[in-house]
């Protein structure tokens, strides 16, 4: 499925059992995000157009990044990521610092550090329109915390919560009927909350995907990113995993 947003088209690619990967169009440069399955991914490029400028990788964990060197190697595309977590990635052909830039067919793509599911987490920002947030964030919940804070988690957040209400979120995987009972479990008289979660429930009932998503409806539903404090997040979070 391919959604036209802002100047870039996005792609929204199925890998595994519950994953996302994502392949984004801007002006002639092309980005395949987080490529679990190599074949899936290359299929998914050819079908696009064959053309492949980045692999982009948010964190270390299998599941998004296992087939970045054979995707990469088919199209002569260069693999990036978070350069203080490199040991943990494949070879990257550029090793990015937080707030790093290159420069994405005229467009900005901006690499910010959003630590939490793991410590060398990052989200890819595309101009001012698109947010590549891997684990650190789903619709209607957020990552495990396997490594770091409930304090870096919680900045995390903050950092993708102050974007633009018009963000488009890319997160990595269909969560989001999950997501949607604890969230209604702990936050019952959210009218926004209910209307999202009707949704999401038809949309699964049809088969259809829930991502990607705005970040302005996130705001007013998403009980971790809705949490004021540390503190506040880090009961949610063990709430969360014990659900």
């Amino acid at each position: 499925m391919s959604i036209a947003y802002a100047g870039f088209t996005i792609t929204r690619v199925p890998m595994l059992t519950d994953n996302y990967a994502w392949f984004v169009a801007h002006d002639g440069a092309t980005a395949f995000i987080d490529p679990a399955d190599a074949e899936a991914a290359i299929f998914a490029v050819d079908r696009e157009g064959s053309k492949l400028d980045y692999v982009l990788l948010t964190h270390h964990h299998d599941d998004h990044i296992a087939g970045a060197r054979a995707l990469a190697a088919r199209f002569d595309a260069k693999i990036v990521g978070n350069a203080a977590d490199a040991s943990r990635l494949p070879p990257l052909d550029i090793a990015l610092k937080d707030n790093e830039t290159v420069d994405f067919g005229g467009a900005r793509l901006k690499m910010i550090t959003t630590p939490g599911h793991t410590t060398g987490h990052v989200t890819y920002l595309f101009g001012d329109e698109i947010a590549a947030v891997g684990d650190t964030l789903f619709s209607l919940g957020c990552g495990r915390m396997f490594e770091g804070t409930a304090e870096a988690f919680h900045t995390s957040l903050h950092r993708i919560a102050t974007l633009s209400p018009d963000t488009m979120l890319l997160c990595g995987h269909e969560y989001t009927l999950s997501n949607a009972r604890f969230a209604r479990s702990v936050d019952p008289d959210n009218e926004a909350l209910m209307a999202r979660a009707n949704e999401v429930e038809r949309l699964r009932a049809e088969g259809q995907a829930t991502l990607p998503v705005r970040l302005a409806d996130e705001l007013l539903t998403n009980p971790f990113l809705r949490a004021q404090t540390p503190e506040e997040f880090a009961r949610l979070r063990t709430a969360k995993d014990n659900f």
